[in-house]
């Protein structure tokens, strides 16, 4: 895996080779991060193509940025936000719950049960928790990187992840 100490430098200094590597490490979880928050496969793929023009046009900041991966996900969680804000019309609120249904597609098997029903505990988590949740589980992100992303505290960060995981356990027990 290439370090972002090391896809920052090429950015700095061959900005199309940095921004292939920063391409090859990033395009695949950030992806997965704005699927999960949309689970619209169509969505997720415009909330991704966006982030990365989106970065593309900001690589003149790049020496200001002090973690490469909370500021990528940053992106892409405001893009994510910025695509279900259409379509609901409205603001969304991250403290706001939202019920999105999962449906079948070529990603989406909903014949396993229990990730169906994991996957529904996420979402039917209020916003901040969900955002939280998704990134400490599934990107494995230090509390302060998700301060970060979320825009919040780090002990709030580590309070939320905490709700949510109580939440999805009794969401599981008691949608059995």
């Amino acid at each position: 895996m290439i370090a972002d100490s090391n896809i920052i430098e090429a950015l700095q200094l061959r900005p199309s080779t940095g921004f292939s590597m920063l391409m090859k490490r990033y395009q695949e979880p950030v992806y997965w991060h704005t699927r999960r928050l949309l689970v619209d496969h169509a969505d997720a793929e415009d909330a991704t193509q966006e982030t990365f023009v989106r970065i593309y046009r900001s690589l003149a900041q790049i020496a200001q940025v002090k973690s490469l991966k909370a500021w990528i996900f940053t992106i892409a969680t405001r893009e994510a936000l910025r695509i279900i804000d259409g379509r609901r019309h409205d603001t969304v609120s991250l403290d706001g719950a939202e019920a999105f249904k999962l449906m079948a597609d070529e990603w989406v098997d909903l014949g396993r049960k229990a990730e169906v029903k994991f996957q529904q505990a996420i979402l039917s988590l209020p916003r901040k928790q969900q955002l939280v949740f998704n990134l400490r589980y599934y990107n494995e992100m230090a509390y302060s990187e998700i301060a970060t992303i979320v825009g919040t505290t780090a002990v709030s960060a580590r309070m939320n992840y905490h709700l949510a995981k109580n939440k999805i356990v009794k969401y599981l027990k008691t949608n059995d």
